[in-house]
């Protein structure tokens, strides 16, 4: 299987200057854990994750004075939509992270996460286990 047929293909994007609060209520609102920060002037594309927002106010920061761009991921790990899900699960696992934004062309078409890769990898979503009688 595919990094196309895993990944979400609703991609938050924010820019820098959005607020933490702002970033995770975008965020809880779709649902998703991470967002694309897009800025052109400096890193270009970069990720910020719930766990970027969780370590931030756990360290006392303020949410609604911190920016996406002071915790944005900008070394960054790209994936492709013809990846396996074992090149993406194997450069999350190297990188130590759980989101993969998906790049064709200049553009990203999706994020790939952990949970989406082991939704296509259960047994349970291949086939249903038989019900035990007895």
């Amino acid at each position: 299987m595919l990094v196309r047929d895993a990944m979400s293909t609703v991609v938050l994007t924010i820019g820098p200057t959005h607020t933490l609060r702002q970033a995770a209520r975008l965020m809880s609102a779709r649902r998703i854990g991470a967002a694309v920060v897009h800025d052109p002037d400096t890193f270009g594309l970069g990720i910020i994750t719930e766990r970027d927002i969780l370590d931030a106010v756990g360290a006392g920061l303020d949410p609604d004075r911190e920016t996406a761009s002071a915790h944005t991921t900008t070394d960054v790990v790209f994936a492709a939509p013809a990846w396996t899900l074992e090149e993406a699960a194997e450069a999350m696992t190297h990188g130590g992270f759980r989101h993969l934004i998906v790049l064709d062309g200049d553009g990203a078409v999706g994020v790939v996460s952990v949970r989406d890769i082991i939704r296509c990898w259960s047994p349970a979503r291949r086939r249903r286990p038989a019900v035990a009688t007895g």
